[in-house]
């Protein structure tokens, strides 16, 4: 991948193994970053997972492992990042990949632990940009909707789940590759000085109805 990204890009790319879930795990790794390239101006928190059953049989188990890695994570890197590289530096950019699925309810699969840590990243995006904007760091969401990926094709594709996104979906289709993209672009680049505190659908308006 690193290969391929500086064959391609041109942007050096450093690998680092990291177990969100563990503070001190997160801590080293930023720490190596910052030596290496010796600053980080855009972090973009994009671990998770998902938990699929009926409310009344999810274990604490499960509840309890998705909010560790997609809000307890999410706070982890940030908070490294922020106290690390970008507080000292007075300059930040953190986008937050929350969902749709944290702005509303579903009824074609249940998945209570996802909503409620996805529901915590957009509110505790709200909190930190309140926080850290004097320090000049932005910090952001973004809430996608159904995408394409090698996990979800199958099932975006099948017969039950077009009939339900003609229905649910303005757009009446899922997101394709690159069609997320440039709201990462936008909320990372220094011209978005004034966009903070933001939860961005990018959910072809699933949301709007």
């Amino acid at each position: 991948m690193s290969a391929m990204l500086r064959a391609d890009f041109g942007v050096e790319a450093y690998p680092i193994r990291c177990d969100i879930t563990q503070t001190e795990a997160v801590d080293a790794m930023v720490a190596e970053a910052l030596a290496h390239f010796g600053r980080v101006d855009i972090l973009v928190n994009n671990a998770g997972t998902g938990a699929v059953a009926p409310a009344e049989d999810i274990t604490d188990d499960q509840f309890r492992n998705e909010v560790e890695i997609d809000l307890f994570g999410s706070f982890r890197v940030a908070r490294a990042v922020a106290k690390q590289a970008m507080i000292p530096a007075g300059y930040g950019r953190i986008i937050n990949i929350a969902s749709m699925y944290g702005l509303v309810g579903n009824k074609i699969a249940p998945a209570s632990p996802y909503h409620a840590a996805k529901g915590g990243v957009v509110n505790m995006t709200r909190a930190l940009a309140a926080e850290w904007g004097k320090h000049g760091i932005t910090v952001n969401s973004i809430c996608p909707g159904y995408f394409e990926t090698p996990l979800t094709v199958d099932t975006l594709n099948s017969e039950y789940f077009q009939n339900y996104a003609h229905t649910v979906i303005p757009l009446e289709r899922y997101g394709k590759e690159g069609e997320l993209d440039t709201t990462v672009l936008f909320l990372a680049s220094p011209q978005s000085t004034y966009v903070t505190g933001v939860a961005i659908p990018v959910d072809g308006g699933y949301t709007a109805v």
